[in-house]
């Protein structure tokens, strides 16, 4: 829910007093520049009081609004290294009936052995606080199943990440491995041009389809170097000539191939662009190459076959030369360019479609929305993006994680549902329900991320819990905001003498919380 935060804004110190600024360029200066501090224990205290007055309806007369929560960041330069204070208004309807008070300190990182407690010491905990004799214990786990790595020391970062989030009823004990009997959630992030990820090389084809529609939008195109030492129009004329095989077409279709289905029937079309694409490497190029096709055509040297729902411009115009009425084409402006991005989003559709549907992961009618080429080419671009992306989720679950053919499904109609109503985004977070025991196998203590118990008693705005939790990240702020009592351990932080590890470092942070009743 919305939280009021109170924090103190520090600007950006001009380290030379010398130096003039002009008035635009401080309007321009961008706010995420600026960074913050934390107030005093005593101004946070006064900030909570006023909070805690704010709320009480004993003191003055009237209906008082609701306030959000209020927390307060403090610096961290008490004896308890308090990090945030809060406080929650508790309402039965527009009546305040009670204020809950947060407390978190911090303190560490500390080389020492980690202050697990046991369950039952957690349990005796939460009874002496609350006097409560009915509790309810509910365990947390998360795993990291793909992410970053680390190789011989050093961290292989990666933007894409699959993390299994389990959630259990009656914890037997701390660091318990979670139950056959769990829910698991599988969270899926991937990003798009993953070094590891077999769809590598069609990311970098995707890349160029990306650079000639960014020319198209903009006018100006970048170039990439060629992978081919030959020249466009060589390779070009050795097509027509028929030179060369169909076996030597491109290192990426050897790739496709040996991952997903086999796609052996690149029309003429596909395989022109899949050497103009290795190749070019200026606007002339594509003139040069596309003139000695249409010639080609034109004079009848070549009939080659493409396939009949070839949607591009150069694909109408091989289907007019077998009557010998081809429609004269000026190879002016933008013209080519746009031609050549016709041919990359007509090969690309086709491969990816060849594949959800050799794969039966999806149908054509389903896809409808992914192929439609009535829109214009710019958004056809970003459809094309999406069918990538859905791609290296389905790939990297199947690839890494063994995932089988029901999950697949499942997983990939969810993303083609939801890529049909939303922008492009590899942020977003696509979330699988799975059987633990599918993959129970890959769920190792190195690769746990996250584990917590909760003890609570209570219920509704009432509820009070005690709980520990044990992460591998730095405490969040705002994670206690129903909670009684919590215990933060990090794990594993470790210290490194040449590069050996020495032991390991974590965090201990502490949240409480006390309920000041009005009624």
């Amino acid at each position: 829910m919305p939280v009021f935060v109170c924090e103190k804004v520090a600007f950006p110190c001009q380290t030379d007093d010398t130096t003039e600024v002009s008035e635009s360029e401080e309007q321009t200066e961008p706010l995420e520049e600026l960074c913050t501090r934390g107030l005093t224990i005593m101004k946070a205290r006064q900030l909570l009081s006023l909070f805690v007055i704010s709320q009480n309806p004993a003191i003055s007369q009237g209906v008082k609004p609701v306030l959000h929560p209020l927390w307060v960041r403090c610096d961290m330069l008490d004896s308890e290294v308090t990090i945030w204070l809060g406080a929650e208004a508790i309402h039965n309807g527009s009546k305040v009936t009670a204020v809950k008070l947060h407390s978190i300190t911090c303190k560490g990182p500390s080389t020492a052995k980690c202050p697990f407690v046991r369950l039952d010491e957690l349990k005796q905990l939460h009874s002496e606080r609350h006097h409560s004799c009915m509790m309810v214990t509910r365990g947390f786990a998360k795993y990291n199943l793909f992410g970053s790595t680390v190789v011989e020391n050093t961290v292989i970062e990666s933007q894409s990440s699959v993390t299994v989030d389990f959630r259990w009823n009656n914890v037997k004990s701390i660091l318990q491995t979670p139950p056959l009997s769990s829910t698991a959630t599988l969270n899926i992030k991937v990003a798009s041009g993953d070094i590891r990820s077999p769809l590598y090389q069609f990311y970098k084809e995707l890349e160029f389809v990306q650079i000639l529609a960014d020319g198209l939008r903009t006018g100006v195109t970048e170039w990439v170097e060629p992978l081919e030492a030959t020249s466009a129009v060589e390779l070009t004329r050795a097509l027509i000539e028929g030179e060369m095989s169909l076996n030597e077409q491109s290192v990426e279709n050897t790739m496709f191939n040996t991952l997903l289905t086999q796609r052996g029937d690149l029309d003429f079309v596909e395989q022109l662009w899949v050497k103009m694409r290795r190749s070019v490497t200026s606007y002339q190029d594509i003139v040069d190459c596309l003139q000695l096709v249409i010639k080609a055509l034109k004079y009848g040297d070549i009939k080659p076959w493409i396939h009949r729902d070839s949607s591009s411009s150069l694909s109408k115009l091989v289907l007019q030369s077998y009557s010998a009425q081809l429609e004269p084409v000026s190879l002016t402006g933008l013209v080519p360019v746009h031609m050549l991005l016709e041919m990359g989003l007509d090969k690309m559709r086709k491969d990816y479609i060849n594949y959800l549907i050799s794969q039966e992961l999806a149908t054509l009618k389903g896809l409808s929305y992914y192929i439609n080429t009535e829109v214009d080419l710019q958004e056809q671009v970003v459809r094309v993006r999406k069918l990538h992306h859905l791609l290296e989720m389905v790939v990297t679950c199947s690839t890494f994680l063994g995932l089988t053919y029901e999950h697949l499904f499942v997983l990939t109609q969810s993303c083609l549902q939801y890529y049909e109503v939303n922008p492009y985004n590899e942020d977003h977070n696509f979330q699988l329900q799975i059987r633990p025991a599918v993959i129970s196998s890959l769920c190792q203590r190195e690769n746990l991320l996250t584990w917590g118990v909760e003890v609570s008693s209570g219920q509704g705005s009432r509820e009070v819990k005690t709980s520990l939790q044990l992460t591998d990240r730095s405490p969040m702020p705002f994670c206690m905001q129903t909670c009684e009592f919590f215990f933060f351990v990090e794990f594993p932080f470790e210290t490194t003498v040449n590069g050996e590890c020495e032991e390991q470092a974590y965090f201990v942070t502490t949240a409480s919380c006390s309920l000041l009743s009005f009624v």
